[in-house]
């Protein structure tokens, strides 16, 4: 009866929360599946943000805002980069979202017309190309490697810029490899972002997670760069706020004017006692923050660990964020129960089938040979799933 939009039709379901939807409905059916495969903090949230959630709500703050956001969160953030990357941004070249990925795809519907190009290295975040897609636009992807740290060289990126070209995403710390770029590698590819004129969208909602590298931020590198750049953050994953929604954009003005006159028209403001509870994470106490990032940490030196003495299985140790991504196709076209495993997909479906591990195929990042485990749960729910994935090995035939 209805004829869909070409453009939908190009989207494809995201596959992270597809196969968590599933592990959940497995649960709940009673089987005992342990989830490696949410991007989600198994933390709760710290007790000071919750208790502003408390307070906005007592105090009947529970009307529109502004639809870029209270200014005092657009205010707190501003000093926030500021004080982090070395940036000064005014308030009004931020806008508070619902969440980091309304944000990525206010900018791409500011900056990119249909027809337009989208660089995006892989392995990429699932919901970048789809994004692009979304607005009738084609992403250009460059691929990566574990040998380069998965990470893009300038020259690769050179290369792939056309007259078409509209705009670079660049994911650091990055979802789903953990790589994170250092500053000099970023202030290489911010002189071919220069010289050609193309902005680039940063996605930094993992800042508050790495180890052993400092964060840096492509835009702090240079005023040039930092006039092309939009940056993205969230409070989702350094606060353990995911379920909140909040999240930010910061760059030039008029770009940022241009995604709340979108924003405007689509969900208007964030919810409102969340962007409370969000400020209060953003200007409140910090060191529940430390303490989440050295147990990620324990929980990432573990799990690699016992991939890396797998068989079958490689897997380099990530600088941040919270996910293991153990490179798995020395494992394709053996068989598991008289079925061939033919890549990532096929893989992480017997896994979950038979083994009860719920883990991401890597073709969904963009990398075949791969697959995505997330340590974002407890220490005893890793090893049981690390135990689970060893049997599910030594039955390959």
């Amino acid at each position: 009866m209805f004829r869909l939009s070409e453009n939908v039709l190009q989207i494809q379901e995201s596959a992270t929360m597809a196969i968590s939807s599933r592990a959940k409905a497995m649960k709940q059916a009673g089987e005992d599946v342990v989830v490696m495969a949410a991007g989600e903090p198994d933390f709760d949230t710290p007790e000071h943000i919750v208790a502003a959630a408390r307070e906005a709500l007592d105090s009947g703050f529970t009307r529109y805002t502004p639809a870029s956001g209270i200014p005092e969160l657009r205010g707190a953030w501003a000093q926030q980069i500021g004080q982090q990357r070395g940036i000064t941004y005014d308030p009004n070249q931020i806008i508070v979202t619902a969440g980091g990925k309304q944000a990525v795809f206010n900018i791409v519907y500011a900056l990119v017309d249909a027809g337009d190009e989208v660089i995006i290295p892989s392995p990429y975040w699932v919901s970048y190309p789809e994004q692009v897609r979304a607005v009738g636009a084609v992403p250009v992807i460059i691929e990566t490697k574990a040998e380069q740290d998965f990470k893009i060289k300038p020259q690769a990126l050179r290369d792939a810029i056309t007259e078409r070209t509209r705009l670079l995403i660049l994911n650091s710390p990055s979802n789903p490899t953990g790589s994170v770029y250092l500053r000099d590698e970023l202030a290489a590819l911010g002189e071919v972002l220069v010289e050609k004129q193309v902005p680039v969208l940063s996605d930094e909602v993992y800042d508050a997670l790495t180890y052993g590298v400092e964060f840096s931020s492509i835009a702090s590198t240079g005023e040039d760069i930092c006039n092309l750049t939009i940056v993205v953050g969230a409070v989702s994953k350094t606060y353990a706020m995911t379920g909140w929604r909040i999240g930010y954009a910061a760059g030039p003005a008029d770009v940022i004017t241009a995604a709340g006159r979108l924003q405007s028209h689509s969900t208007s403001n964030a919810n409102s006692v969340a962007q409370k509870a969000a400020l209060a994470a953003v200007t409140g106490d910090q060191s529940s923050v430390e303490v989440m990032r050295q147990e990620f940490d324990r929980r990432r030196k573990t799990m690699i660990q016992r991939l890396q003495s797998m068989p079958g299985v490689s897997c380099p140790v990530p600088p941040g964020a919270f996910y293991a991504f153990p490179r798995i196709a020395a494992t394709y076209d053996r068989q598991y129960n008289g079925q061939v495993v033919d890549g990532s997909l096929t893989f992480c479906r017997l896994l979950l089938e038979h083994e009860k591990v719920a883990a991401v195929p890597g073709i969904a990042f963009g990398d075949d040979a791969h697959m995505r485990l997330s340590y974002a749960t407890s220490m005893a729910q890793i090893e049981e799933a690390l135990n689970r994935l060893e049997r599910f090995l030594s039955h390959l035939e």
